[in-house]
């Protein structure tokens, strides 16, 4: 089977109801972004972060997946299929795709404040402030926050760079270091951009651009693709 590798932004998550990180005025829920995602906003007030949080968690199990989901579960009857999300939402995994690579975390589960490899699951929406991980420290959001490191980051351009077809949905590609995933790669083979407002790529060989939501676009681009007999 072709290895494909898709790299899926919030664009994709929005089509479910589920704002973007960052609205045109530059806040997440009327919230700024330094208020609720860093470090030092965890430091300053957490439970201003963690109820941010619990909010955002309860939009996500109160979502369902779109068009654009399941089509792309639909892809692995045919192909070797791997998602690389920068949502932190479970959608994907809803909509039936297997091998979901979450580069920013994923909301339904939490994490140590002072061991990120210490993760669990939530039960329910909410999670307290007196919820503490094995070593005694307060639970959070398992989410990548401004100023910290992303973790995946490295797998996820080893996974690029073996990649046959590549399709990018949803994304501006504005949020670094994921947007510097499409470098990884290679250069002749074809990728795919669905996306309203195409982002620039700076790449050689084949870029096909399908200006549509992703809910539109990704359906239509994964019936070709099942009907290719590209195997």
């Amino acid at each position: 089977m072709k290895k494909l590798v898709v790299l899926t932004g919030a664009g994709i998550s929005a089509e479910s109801g589920l704002k973007t990180f960052r609205d045109s005025d530059g806040l997440w829920e009327n919230h700024p972004i330094e208020e609720v995602a860093t470090p030092e906003a965890w430091r300053k007030n957490p439970k201003l972060v963690q109820d941010f949080y619990n909010m955002r968690r309860k939009d996500v199990l109160h979502a369902t997946p779109n068009s654009a989901h399941t089509a792309l579960a639909k892809l692995e009857e045919k192909f070797d299929v791997t998602i690389i999300t920068q949502n932190i939402d479970d959608l994907h995994e809803r909509a039936g795709s297997t091998n979901v690579l979450h580069l920013h975390g994923i909301i339904t589960r939490s994490q140590s404040s002072i061991n990120p490899n210490l993760t669990y699951s939530i039960n329910g929406w909410e999670l307290g402030m007196d919820e503490v991980c094995e070593l005694g420290s307060p639970l959070r959001a398992h989410v990548v926050w401004f100023g910290e490191a992303v973790p995946m980051i490295e797998k996820a351009a080893a996974i690029c760079a073996e990649a046959d077809l590549f399709i990018l949905v949803g994304s501006s590609l504005a949020v670094y270091p994921a947007a510097g995933l499409v470098n990884y790669v290679p250069h002749h083979i074809t990728k795919y951009i669905i996306d309203p407002h195409i982002p620039v790529v700076n790449q050689r060989g084949p870029v096909i651009k399908i200006e549509e939501r992703a809910s539109i676009g990704v359906p239509k681009l994964v019936n070709e693709l099942l009907l290719s007999g590209m195997v």
